[in-house]
């Protein structure tokens, strides 16, 4: 077994039987290990940090600490961004860092067994899925499960480390 081969195998193990938070970005469902949320919130005005990318929308302030607030609509490309009463932020700690993420809407808690996750497909160079440890099927509907560890240690992400210090 490769290298990647046996990193691949240990995040599907490590996301074998374990309790998602799902949410809402358009019209697809998305999941997040459950360990790694803070909290909920609705979706506030926030500070704008100029030259930053599109998708760090700013910061805020949450008893005393500044969090970076990412949209992830914008950063997965899947649509305009639009702010409404049921606009949420999910706050992550996700190695020793605090992060809000804008989604549409927070749906559920759900638990998988290690049959109902399927790991994500390769698409080549035609989709990024780096960021997506595999697909849950939960009764008839799929689930796109996401490497949150992953995905806050981006290159692109490590700039909010630079805000939140700023």
């Amino acid at each position: 077994m490769t290298m990647q081969g046996a990193l691949k195998s240990s995040e599907q193990h490590r996301t074998r039987g374990a309790e998602f938070l799902t949410f809402t970005l358009a019209e697809e469902t998305y999941g997040i290990d459950i360990l790694r949320v803070q909290e909920i919130r609705g979706y506030d005005a926030v500070t704008r940090i100029a030259n930053t990318p599109d998708f760090i929308k700013g910061v805020v302030n949450l008893r005393g600490v500044i969090v970076p607030i990412v949209d992830l609509r914008l950063k997965f490309k899947v649509g305009q961004a639009t702010y409404h009463e049921f606009t949420v932020v999910i706050i992550i700690n996700v190695a020793d860092k605090v992060v809000g993420m804008v989604v549409d809407g927070v749906s559920d808690v759900v638990a998988l067994s290690e049959e109902q996750i399927k790991p994500a497909p390769e698409f080549g160079s035609a989709l990024d899925t780096r960021y997506l440890t595999g697909l849950g099927t939960v009764n008839d509907d799929m689930l796109i499960l996401i490497d949150i560890e992953k995905l806050i240690a981006s290159d692109e992400m490590q700039l909010m480390d630079r805000i939140a210090e700023a």
